[in-house]
């Protein structure tokens, strides 16, 4: 079975985040999201709260799971026998991050791939700190994150504003 892992800090999860789960569905027998760490982001949602959301937002989705992980992810990968790591690319600034990152993690463990996929013309720009600000100032979001996220950030509106 050809399995990836999808890590990121998913604070909240996005439209674009689902975009690259489906087209990585296409390519894989089974996806894990891996709620991984958030390195220096301050994140809003508490890594359970963003497990317990994404299941809801993948639920029905058969052929993925969603798991936690604090380590690094080249380790979860080799302990959960994953041979690919699935990564996001919005725009052109997050290929270096991005590139070095693959990188280092060839040299931890040669034998895991990381797949790099474009995010879809109309969601390159939807990032989870961009939905978090239009959402504090009352934008529509609709468009960029499932009704479920929407829902989440309502019960969150005083922690925002406190930010």
């Amino acid at each position: 079975m050809r399995s990836a892992i999808y890590p990121g800090s998913f604070d909240p999860i996005t439209n674009g985040h689902l975009d690259i789960l489906d087209r990585a569905l296409s390519l894989f027998d089974e996806v894990t999201i891996v709620v991984a760490g958030t390195g220096q982001k301050s994140p809003l949602f508490t890594p359970d709260e963003r497990v317990e959301l994404i299941k809801q937002v993948v639920k029905g989705k058969a052929r993925v799971k969603v798991d936690r992980w604090s380590g690094l992810i080249m380790e979860y990968a080799e302990q959960n026998k994953i041979s690919a790591v699935v990564r996001g690319l919005r725009a052109a600034s997050d290929f270096e991050y991005e590139f070095m990152m693959a990188s280092m993690n060839k040299n931890i463990t040669a034998k895991v791939e990381t797949v790099f996929m474009m995010t879809s013309q109309n969601l390159y720009f939807v990032s989870s700190s961009m939905i978090k600000e239009l959402f504090l100032y009352g934008g529509d979001i609709s468009h960029y994150v499932p009704k479920q996220v929407i829902e989440s950030l309502k019960g969150k509106q005083d922690l925002i504003r406190k930010r």
